[in-house]
Formats: structure tokens, sequence, C-alpha cells
């Protein structure tokens, strides 16, 4: 295989692994293989030089076309650009894939102008060269023979003086270039300064890909509670929660630091998961399923494919025959699946069925005996979370709370953003099922701190959903065209996929559900009472928790939340 200084910069693509049968995904100006996840180009980098090589098989820093983001990828997971090109393009439509290709491409293009460049320079570097040292040659012949002939005249001053005269005579012979030649001979085999820049230490090595931008991210453990960072495939940094956050977080292209300030702070530990590298060390624990619901079945979906073994409960127990096909069990009660497994998690839709589920007949609470592990991903009030916590605990379990940001894509995707707190030593133990469903996950201290996060998150997203309906709206009735509109948001600061995608389901009329319109007001919900909970305001989140009040009462619980739109128009 070819140094890695000279793939430095390439294009590759990144993709899935050989075993799905499908290509790499793309890499920098070369590919690469991703897991299960579609194929995607970028290009190899250096490495923050503070960025600690994982261990495991010889690996390459690649950053991403058309994002910000940067992994450690293995050599066999990558691909030339160029052969697989027209391959990839047909098989991905995406416009955000397209985008990246169209970066590709762009930074070839300003590559090979540059490479031109230098080349042509380099030429007329080399005829200027040649064309001084041949004048100053000639020059340095004259000299020569205007010496020698003073020589003659000067035979008799004394052989000292002759020798003085010929020596100047030889100096003058030589050329400026080849006298600095001699006196300043360059090593071979080194290369220039800007050449060296180019080179990425052939010892890189991973075992797992570090996902996102929080890859070269290092943190010191405190004295008082030391963090075990025993999973390769799990890195940590720590965040510092106080009264006035002081965190800020720049780009790994600046090599991202954490700044804190020195204050009794309590350490909140987050964690960048790698599921989307494949290559995830499944626990050996047995897990068990409860809820599965939209949120629900894709992460049980990626637990079995990442190799956990799973047991499964749902209401509706037609819904598990997908998953027993898939290899998971079927778990008969709630209870039962709760004594069978060590590590049982559950993902409801609302306070009351969270609490049904662990309190009611056959519920979890019967099958909690010491050492048992329950860990609740339902989006909940603090309070609840807060009760569910205290009986599991009574009966000798263990609780952490674990609610999850994303939608059905996400999930199925495993790209899910997880907030966990409670119980800390159970939070390492779901390292490998975190990293199966999610993309970061993050610790944040006590129970309830998940639960009042998660809401808060939620609020934003419902609250701005709600805000894209009315402009959309607002646009239509004022004569504007809603797919400008979009086009224009899209182009600004508000970017994302989020926008994009809400606005095509608007304006497609395609309403069906990704993350239920009744589950997000249910949230909003639950984030005013908690702001009236601390005399804290929210009168955004109100006046949108209105709108979808009225979506529900045109029957648009079960669609989509991007159904809001409806709201406007009747």
């Amino acid at each position: 295989m070819a140094p890695l200084r000279r793939l430095s910069g390439r294009p590759v693509w990144k993709g899935k692994s050989a075993a799905s049968g499908a290509l790499p995904e793309p890499a920098g100006a070369m590919g690469g293989k991703l897991g299960r996840y579609p194929p995607w180009p970028g290009k190899i980098v250096n490495p923050p030089k503070d960025l600690k090589k994982p261990r495991g098989k010889k690996c390459f820093f690649v950053k991403f076309f058309g994002t910000e983001d940067h992994a450690w990828i293995k050599v066999e997971q990558l691909k030339p650009y160029h052969p697989h090109k027209e391959e990839m393009i047909k098989i991905n439509k995406g416009k955000r894939f397209q985008q990246a290709v169209d970066a590709v491409e762009e930074f070839l293009k300003k590559a090979k102008s540059k490479d031109q460049s230098s080349h042509n320079s380099a030429e007329e570097k080399n005829r200027r060269n040649s064309s001084e040292e041949r004048s100053k040659q000639n020059s340095g012949d004259e000299k020569r023979k205007a010496g020698l002939s003073e020589g003659k005249v000067r035979k008799n001053m004394g052989e000292g003086k002759k020798r003085v005269s010929s020596a100047s005579a030889e100096r003058g012979s030589k050329s400026p270039l080849k006298r600095a030649q001699e006196q300043s001979p360059r090593k071979r085999g080194r290369p220039p300064k800007d050449e060296k820049d180019l080179t990425i230490p052939e010892s890189s090595t991973v075992k797992g890909m570090v996902a996102g931008t929080m890859a070269g991210f290092k943190w010191q453990p405190s004295v008082s509670e030391p963090v075990k960072d025993g999973d390769p495939h799990f890195h940590h940094f720590l965040l510092s929660q106080t009264e006035k956050p002081a965190v800020c977080y720049q780009a790994i292209t600046k090599k991202l630091k954490v700044c804190e300030e020195e204050t009794g702070s309590t350490s909140i530990q987050a964690a960048d998961s790698t599921a989307v590298n494949g290559s995830i060390t499944p626990t050996d624990k047995k897990i068990g399923f409860l809820g599965l619901g939209l949120m629900g079945s894709g992460i049980v979906s990626n637990l079995l494919k990442m190799g956990h073994t799973v047991t499964v409960w749902n209401r509706t127990a037609e819904k598990c025959d997908l998953f027993i096909q898939e290899g998971a069990r079927l778990g008969r009660t709630p209870a039962e699946v709760v004594s069978t497994c060590d590590i049982t998690f559950a993902c409801v839709s609302d306070p009351k069925a969270a609490k049904d589920l662990v309190l009611g007949p056959s519920g979890v609470l019967q099958g909690i005996r010491p050492g048992k592990c329950y860990v609740d991903m339902s989006t909940v009030d603090a309070d609840t979370v807060t009760e569910l916590a205290q009986v599991i605990v009574s009966r000798g379990g263990r609780f952490l709370e674990a609610p999850v940001s994303g939608n059905q894509q996400l999930s199925n995707d495993g790209m899910l953003v997880i907030l966990a707190a409670g119980d800390r030593g159970l939070y390492e133990d779901c390292s490998s099922c975190f990293q199966a469903m999610g993309k970061t996950s993050f610790f944040l201290g006590e129970v309830g701190n998940a639960a009042k996060m998660m809401l808060i998150v939620n609020m934003v997203q419902g609250s701005f959903m709600a805000t894209i309906a009315e402009g959309l709206t607002l646009a239509q009735v004022t004569g504007q065209s809603q797919q400008t509109l979009l086009d224009i948001l899209n182009q600004g600061q508000l970017a994302s996929i989020f926008l994009d995608q809400k606005c095509q389901n608007i304006l497609q009329g395609n309403f069906k559900p990704d993350f239920y319109l009744k589950y997000i007001q249910k949230d909003l919900r639950l984030a005013i009472a908690l702001g009236d909970s601390v005399n804290h305001p929210t009168p955004m989140a109100a006046a949108a928790n209105e709108v979808y009040k009225r979506a529900k009462a045109l029957d648009q619980s079960d669609n989509d939340m991007s159904a809001v739109y409806r709201a406007y128009i009747h």
C-alpha cells in the first residue's frame, strides 16, 4: 500500500461494509466503508496534534465534503473516488449527497488549477535560473581570461601575487547557484515544508470511527470522579455545569477545546458514539426492550444488527413478529422481560404509559431484583422519571433515564442523540447499546436532568416547526412562492435537514408521521409546566402549543408534526 503521505488530501469514498453488498462511503478524494450507511465523499487530512490515535487497524483521518464532520476511517473502508463515482451517484439521489459531490468536484478543480499553476511557475523559474546561470558563466569566463592576461603582464611582480590572482579568477568562474549547492547541501529525501504539512503519521490506527465534530476532543477527568474509558469505540469528554454556563465549542479544525470556569462545578459527561462504523463489540449482557413504536422499532432493529441479544415486548404483540424473524426473543410480559434480562430498555409515549408499564399488572417492578437494570427512554417530565427511579432502586434495581432526540428516520439510521442521567455505572454498561442506536450520548448527572433537557430541546423544535408553518402560509396569502421561500431559507443560516424535510412535507401534502404531532404537543405542554415550576416565562412555547392544539382539534394528532400547517389554513 502507498505511504500515507502520498494519499493525503485525495478524495475517497467511504461507505457500507462489504458484507452488506455495498460499496464503501466517500471520504475526501477517496472513499470508504461506514457500517450500514450510504457512501459519502471525503478527503484525507492531518488530524489535530492533540488528538490521540485510536488503537487497532491502520486508518486515515478523513474530513467529509459538504459537512464539518471528521472521522478515523480504516484503510479497508476507503475506496478511490473516481472509479466508483458514477455508481455512487446513481444509487444516492439525496440533495446533501449531491452537494457533497459538487464540493468534491470543486475541490478537484481547484487542486488541478493550482497544480497547473505551480507546474508553469516551476518551469518558468527553471528557465529563468538556467538563463541567469549561463549569463553568469559567460561573465565568469571573460573575467578569468582577463585575469590570466593580467597575470602574464605582472609575471615579474612575484609568485605570491600570481597565486592570489589565480585563486580569485577560479572563484569568479563558479556561478552563484553552484556555490550555494556546495556550501549548503540539502539532505536527500527530506520534503519541503509545505509538502511535509500534508504528511499523515503512518502509525495512525483505529478500532472504531469517531463520528461528528467531537472526534478531536480531549478531556481530563476530575480528581473526585475519575471516568472510565476502557471502550475504544466510545470517546468521552467533559462539560461544565455551572449557574452561568461556561462551555464554548470550536470546530475540530481549530482543535476543539472546552473552556471551563474554575468553580465548584458538577462534571457532566458526554460521549461520541461510533455506531456508524459498524464495528461495535456488543455487550454480552442480555438486553430487553419494551415498546415498539416509531422510535423503539428502529432502536431494536439496530441493536439486533449490531449483534446484541434482545428480548422484546409490545402491548400490540403483532409488532414483535418482524423482530422475532430478525432474531429477537419474545417476552410475554414486561415483568418476564425484566426478570430474564440484565438490562431492560423502555420507550413509550407519555408519563401515564411510562408509569403503567412499571407499576401496572405484570409490570416492570414485578421483575426487578437486586442487580436488575432499567433504562427508560421515554420523553416524560422530571417528576415522573424521579418517581420511577425511586421505586426501581427501592427493589435493589439500577435506574437510568435516557430519552432520545430524533425522529423515525434517525432511529432507523442509528443516529439518535441520547440524553442520559442517573446511575453512572449503568450508563457505561449501556455503551455498546447506545453506540448501536445513536451517534452521540450525553450523561447529564442526577435523575431528572435528562428529562428537563429533553423537554427544552423538543420545546425549541416544536416552536420552530410552528414558525415554519406560519411563514409558509403567510407567503401563500401574500402571493409569494412557497418553494422560493424554501429555496431562500435553504441558502441562509437557517438551512438544515429538519427545515428542508418539514417544508417538503408541507409542499407535497405528505404528513406521514416521522414524529407524531400529538407527541410534540405533549412535550410543549410539559415544557411549559417545567417553566411554570421555576417561575420562568415561556410565551413562545405557549403560543406554539395553542397552534398544535388547534391542529389536534382538526384530527391531525396521528400525522407528522409538520401537519401543524393545517391549523393555519383552516
